[in-house]
């Protein structure tokens, strides 16, 4: 297989221009001594115009040429100008040793807890070894492909859900070595592993959205509840602070009373029994404090 075309306009020009001077040569040859020589000299030049061409090669800078002669492998050429020999060399395999991105995707794959999942993930790999890589495997690119599928269905297959929605990278590092071990004796390094994204169920999605949810409004309830209980708990420090100080309780009463008038002096409701232990006088004192409050009021405005 070869990654990319390997120039071959050099090839064509060195062809013509070594057959365009064959032809000269049988045309001279034609004027002096016209018939088989003239028609030895034109076949000839095309042979070995044919020749030259077929024996020139160029590789890009990162490509490498893998060369067999007479069928066994003779050596790895490239980068720059390298030479063949026509029929008798051959080369079987250019290899692109660029780092190489491949994205590659598990469709409907049962998790661990028996979950259908489509995860869609990106493969960075790179050929170390040129010659491994067009001998030792028929096509490196197609069996990267199918290892890569492979090992993740393997590893989504032995993961929970909720383990790879919130540990990708944990996954992809799995999925790095597992695939570097299959492609190892394919002379073919893998960089990174990266999963790009998990797909499930949409009637899944619901059901995690409303157990998220369920889950705060439980986190809520009790961050309430714990709050009631540490205000429960100052007031009843504070209730030992008044039952042994009678003074301070009939101070902290008429404050309250004070803050209520504040914000709504038109009709207050005081218990009796409230009125008699905070000393107020009964009804007109109680009336007399609304209305000084009241005149503090307009004086403020």
């Amino acid at each position: 297989m070869r990654s990319t075309s390997s120039p071959n306009s050099l090839s064509a020009l060195l062809f013509v221009i070594l057959f365009g001077i064959g032809l000269g040569i049988a045309y001279i040859a034609e004027g002096t001594s016209p018939g088989v020589l003239s028609y030895t000299v034109g076949s000839l030049s095309f042979l070995i115009a044919w020749i030259a061409a077929s024996a020139l090669k160029i590789a890009n800078q990162w490509d490498r040429a893998v060369v067999l002669r007479l069928g066994k492998f003779h050596t790895l050429r490239g980068p720059g100008l390298f030479f063949i020999i026509p029929v008798i060399d051959a080369i079987v395999s250019w290899i692109d040793t660029r780092v190489i991105t491949m994205a590659f995707t598990a469709e409907k794959t049962l998790t661990k807890d028996t979950v259908p999942v489509n995860v869609d993930a990106v493969l960075f790999w790179q050929v170390k070894d040129p010659k491994r890589a067009a001998l030792d495997v028929a096509d490196y690119r197609t069996a990267i492909g199918w290892a890569c599928q492979t090992a993740l269905r393997d590893v989504i297959g032995k993961t929970l859900l909720a383990d790879m929605l919130e540990g990708r990278d944990k996954i992809s590092d799995e999925l790095q070595k597992i695939i570097d071990v299959r492609t190892e004796p394919w002379g073919i390094t893998v960089i990174a592993v990266e999963v790009k994204d998990v797909l499930i169920p949409p009637a899944l999605e619901d059901a995690m959205s409303m157990q998220a949810q369920a889950e705060r409004e439980r986190q809520a309830r009790v961050i309430l509840g714990d709050s009631e209980r540490q205000v429960a708990e100052k007031f009843g420090e504070a209730s030992k602070t008044y039952a042994n100080n009678p003074t301070a309780f009939h101070l902290r009463a008429m404050n309250m009373l004070y803050e209520g008038l504040k914000q709504n002096s038109t009709i207050v409701i005081v218990p009796s029994s409230a009125v008699e232990s905070m000393q107020l006088g009964g009804l007109a004192g109680l009336t007399a404090m609304t209305m000084e409050i009241e005149r503090k009021k307009k004086e403020e405005e």
